[in-house]
């Protein structure tokens, strides 16, 4: 019989005490992962700003902290937008990087040319962001319109880049140092018919990216759950850090998305092929789209992130990237090549009534030999975080920490104490339970896979094992419609 605790054993003065303390009652039921965003990126050169990992809940505060136009504040549009489209109330955490000590910015310039035959208003657009608008009027001169536009840039906070104005022509650098601010396209939009011409050279030469290592190790054992990641490609750091997350001692792994704009599908799998065991990195491409590949990156999280707090076993397929404008028509992959990426370990969207819609959301795990890889799609992914928080909720609490461990067969009156027999039914109970949320298929047959014991060679040791069938997902429909032709009865 078990033994109250409210008195103290020892007490013997008459009295009635009655303790009053919460029990986990959940028998095994699941509890969703909360997802958590992180954002490894950098902050503009020119701003003061500590290297502490900074939580935010609004763009403003990102672009205050790092400085605006910076990486971590255009990703933080993405995730945070004054709309509400993001995102919502799930952590967002900014875990900045300082440029490289040899990392070199992009330059470019725009040249007016032209004389004007009316007034014309104009703005300049940088990734799909536009400046202020200028005008240009008749008898306005070179000197003028290069002012127009140098104050246009630089009255728009959230533009990636910088002007100073040389009179001839308006020079602009990127904010930030390293590879990935050659991502920057500048365009000037308006009216094309006044007279008017522009000359832009791209910003280029922008050099070295910083290192991620700090960033990542900042994590420590907050369980971040996916990650955006503002450099240009993929940096193989985020595949060694990230697979340690995978261990047994830290069990809390995560996905990391990059953006990207590139159109050939046989280009987008080149990383990936030689990468074919990384199960972190992912590459959200957008086909021949001008928008900065960590805006494409925040805006397929915002959406992933959300689906998968609030139902884990459901994939991203038709999850609208509104606010990203796609690339021409012409640029947009068929389903061959789409075919072709996921086989390769490339993700793939889909420009459906003009917006940019996720299709496939893969990371580059495709061994050779392995047929289906099995950690291919992020939602399956998703499904193995959430199992793997649901078992270390049982095992990891109060109730198993330290417990007398008896053999199954042994009778006790010790409340505390547990039994081999007792692990299996919680495990079970969960697996019922992931069933019923289909994140596994077929409960019944792991349940029948679950093992507990005592170890032979160590008393204090509970070995469990189970084995599960992740629940698919309905990416690929096949229908065969039959169809013949009506004859009328003779006639008749």
């Amino acid at each position: 019989m078990p033994v109250s605790t409210a008195i103290d054993a020892s007490a013997v003065a008459r009295v009635v005490g009655i303790k009053t303390e919460f029990k986990n009652l959940r028998k095994g039921g699941v509890v969703s992962l909360p997802q958590r965003v992180a954002v490894v990126g950098q902050g503009t050169t020119l701003s003061t700003h500590s290297l502490d990992p900074a939580r935010v809940t609004t763009a403003a505060e990102a672009g205050n902290r790092f400085g605006f136009g910076s990486p971590l504040h255009l990703a933080a549009k993405q995730l945070l937008p004054v709309s509400g489209d993001g995102v919502g109330s799930i952590p967002v955490t900014l875990y900045p990087v300082a440029d490289a000590a040899t990392g070199v910015a992009a330059a470019g310039d725009i040249t007016y040319a032209g004389a004007a035959t009316e007034a014309s208003v104009y703005c300049v657009r940088v990734n799909n962001i536009c400046s202020s608008s200028f005008v240009i009027s008749v008898g306005d001169t070179v000197a003028d319109v290069s002012d127009s536009i140098t104050a246009a840039i630089n009255a728009s906070v959230d533009l990636p880049i910088i002007a100073t104005d040389s009179s001839t022509t308006v020079d602009i650098e990127s904010k930030w140092a390293g590879l990935s601010a050659n991502d920057i396209f500048v365009e000037v939009i308006g009216s094309t018919d006044a007279g008017n011409s522009f000359g832009i050279t791209q910003p280029v030469g922008g050099l070295v990216d910083p290192d991620v290592d700090t960033a990542l190790d900042k994590f420590g054992t907050v369980w971040e759950t996916m990650v955006v990641n503002c450099l240009g490609v993929p940096d193989a750091k985020y595949r060694t850090h990230g697979e340690t997350r995978w261990g047994a001692l830290v069990r809390k792994p995560y996905v990391a998305f990059t953006g990207s704009t590139e159109t050939d599908p046989a280009a987008a799998i080149v990383l990936p092929e030689a990468n074919k065991t990384d199960r972190v990195s992912v590459v959200i491409p957008s086909p021949g789209a001008h928008d900065l590949p960590l805006s494409i990156a925040a805006r397929a999280v915002a959406r992933a992130a959300v689906r998968a707090n609030d139902n884990p076993a459901y994939d991203y397929g038709a999850m609208k990237l509104t606010g990203m404008t796609p690339g021409a028509q012409g640029d947009q992959w068929n389903y061959a090549q789409r075919d072709f990426a996921v086989k390769g370990g490339s993700s793939t969207v889909e420009v459906v009534d003009g917006v940019v819609e996720l299709s496939d959301t893969v990371t580059f795990y495709h061994p050779t030999g392995e047929e289906p890889p099995a950690y291919r799609y992020v939602v399956d992914i998703v499904k193995l975080q959430n199992i793997i928080f649901n078992l270390d909720l049982i095992f990891a609490g109060v109730e198993w920490n330290g417990a007398p461990l008896i053999p199954d067969e042994q009778p006790t009156t010790n409340a505390a104490a547990k039994q081999p027999k007792m692990a299996a039914a919680a495990v079970n109970a969960l697996l019922d339970n992931l069933g019923l949320e289909a994140i596994i298929s077929d409960p019944e047959t792991a349940k029948k896979n679950t093992l507990a014991e005592i170890d032979g060679a160590n008393p204090k040791r509970l070995n469990v094992a189970t084995t599960v069938q992740l629940s698919g997902n309905t990416n690929i429909v096949s229908v065969d419609l039959n169809f013949g032709f009506y004859f009328g009865n003779g006639g008749l």
